[in-house]
């Protein structure tokens, strides 16, 4: 079942000369349910602004993405946000923790925010428990590692059981043992939680680790491959 659909998805920017831009020129793709999908591709290739549309952080101009059969990139910004809050899950580069919560209460948070109406005492506990850091639940994140933000981050990420869960280059500031432990936690949950996971990431060591593999070159898909 498809879990996310774009269709013919374009965003267009003014340069400096004043001429349009294609930052993304008509792309498509279609999204499993339980999938890990991983989008590669260069700096300035389109990743992330593709990223920031299919999460519906920002409108296309032209085209559509669907969740679940239903439009998400038009009509009502309240129920675009309620879409942000409810359906998904979004990982950070750059962690984005809050630096005076520690790890119980950065997921927390995510928690409140989404109006989860189960056990939150239980719900953190699980996830944190789930990225391997339950012992570290009371621990601030200055006192954790790269990789261990990372990992809350990611217990956050999936608190309010998401859909599906964006990941904008989570690995590029960790070293490559650390990057593969926060994929192993991904893929853990593609496979227990039957959460759909798209990752962006330039590193070529983990362009094989997702079921399948886009890769984009000028704001376009330009090759697929699968992964068995």
């Amino acid at each position: 079942m498809k879990i996310l659909e774009a269709r013919d998805i374009v965003k267009v920017y003014k340069n400096a000369a004043g001429e349009d831009f294609y930052a993304l020129n008509r792309v498509n793709m279609e999204i499993e349910e339980g999938s890990f999908v991983i989008l590669k591709g260069r700096s300035g290739s389109g990743k992330t602004t593709f990223l920031n549309i299919l999460s519906a952080l920002d409108m296309p101009d032209g085209g559509e993405v669907l969740c679940e059969g239903e439009v998400i990139s038009a009509g009502d910004e309240r129920k675009r946000e309620a879409f942000r809050r409810t359906a998904i899950g979004y990982v950070f580069q750059a962690v984005a923790l809050v630096p005076i919560m520690n790890a119980y209460e950065n997921v927390e948070f995510s928690l409140r925010l989404s109006g989860y109406k189960g056990d939150y005492i239980e719900r953190v506990g699980e996830c944190l428990r789930k990225v391997g850091l339950k012992e570290r639940m009371y621990h601030m994140p200055s006192e954790m590692s790269g990789g261990e933000q990372q990992r809350v981050a990611i217990a956050r990420a999936i608190a309010h059981k998401p859909k599906v869960i964006f990941a904008d280059e989570p690995t590029a500031e960790l070293d490559s043992q650390t990057a593969l432990q926060v994929v192993k936690v991904f893929k853990d949950l593609v496979k227990k939680e039957g959460v759909s996971i798209i990752m962006t990431t330039h590193d070529a060591g983990l362009f094989d680790v997702g079921d399948v593999c886009y890769e984009m070159e000028d704001g376009q898909i330009v090759g697929k491959h699968y992964h068995v």
